[in-house]
């Protein structure tokens, strides 16, 4: 079953939960904050109205039978950019981290307040509103915010979402070094995640190898030991040379 409440020219907004009670809580506090809310009982439909309307914003159960948030998620994240927030459990942290790895922008843990997730809600739209812009160029990398590509030289990198927003935040702040807290507040939007520093480090690890399997490409992120991760601000001749460490080895958190 799906619903969809109306308002004036708001953003439109999908709610994905199998407990109908929850649906009205979060549908009622995202129309006050003028949402278009469009409601889905399971991923199935979720999809199905994916494809067939406009969203700016998919609020998303992770617990839900048949077709979990988890899944949901992955595969919104592998057809679309649209911001995605979890709504999860306190126990549910190891779900909350590998939903950010695969693409949620935010997460609110239950029980919470129907008015900060509305509110949430209102600054994911604004940030995602405000993501586009002109290219961006660091030596042979060129990015497009809006097509949502990046090149280096005469090749394409093929980058899931995060990785993508993690190279492209690293690339309009080069030459200052990030922290691990810097890009997990801005990569991932949020400032309070256990196990958060983890989440950087491995998601930072696996652009970092994308990188390196093209020429030149190791130079484009450095490890600075106890300080965080740069992206050099290389000249715009920059040319393909033989790769070199740059910067600390980095690899994936122990397990």
């Amino acid at each position: 079953m799906t619903g969809e409440t109306r308002t004036a020219a708001g953003p439109t907004v999908l709610v994905v939960d199998d407990e109908p009670q929850m649906t009205i809580i979060i549908e009622f506090a995202l129309q006050t904050q003028g949402f278009t809310v469009l409601t889905a009982h399971d991923g199935a439909t979720a999809l199905n109205l994916l494809r067939t309307r406009a969203v700016d914003l998919v609020v998303l159960d992770v617990m839900m039978p048949a077709m979990d948030g988890l899944t949901l998620c992955g595969r919104i994240r592998a057809r679309s950019d649209v911001p995605v927030m979890l709504l999860t459990a306190l126990s549910q942290h190891d779900d909350v981290i590998a939903g950010l790895e695969h693409g949620a922008d935010d997460y609110v843990t239950k029980p919470f307040h129907p008015r900060e997730v509305a509110l949430r809600a209102q600054a994911l739209v604004r940030r995602h509103r405000r993501g586009g812009g002109a290219a961006l160029s660091v030596g042979r990398l060129v990015i497009d915010p809006v097509a949502q590509s990046a090149r280096l030289g005469p090749h394409r990198l093929d980058l899931p979402f995060t990785e993508f927003k993690l190279l492209t935040h690293l690339a309009s702040r080069r030459g200052v070094p990030q922290s691990w807290q810097d890009l997990l507040r801005e990569v991932w939007g949020t400032s309070d995640l256990l196990g958060g520093r983890d989440v950087v480090k491995s998601t930072v690890y696996r652009l970092r190898s994308r990188l390196a399997g093209v020429p030149g490409g190791a130079a484009y992120i450095r490890t600075l030991r106890g300080v965080g991760y740069l992206m050099p601000d290389l000249p715009a001749d920059d040319e393909d040379t033989e790769d070199v460490p740059t910067g600390a080895p980095d690899g994936p958190p122990a397990g």
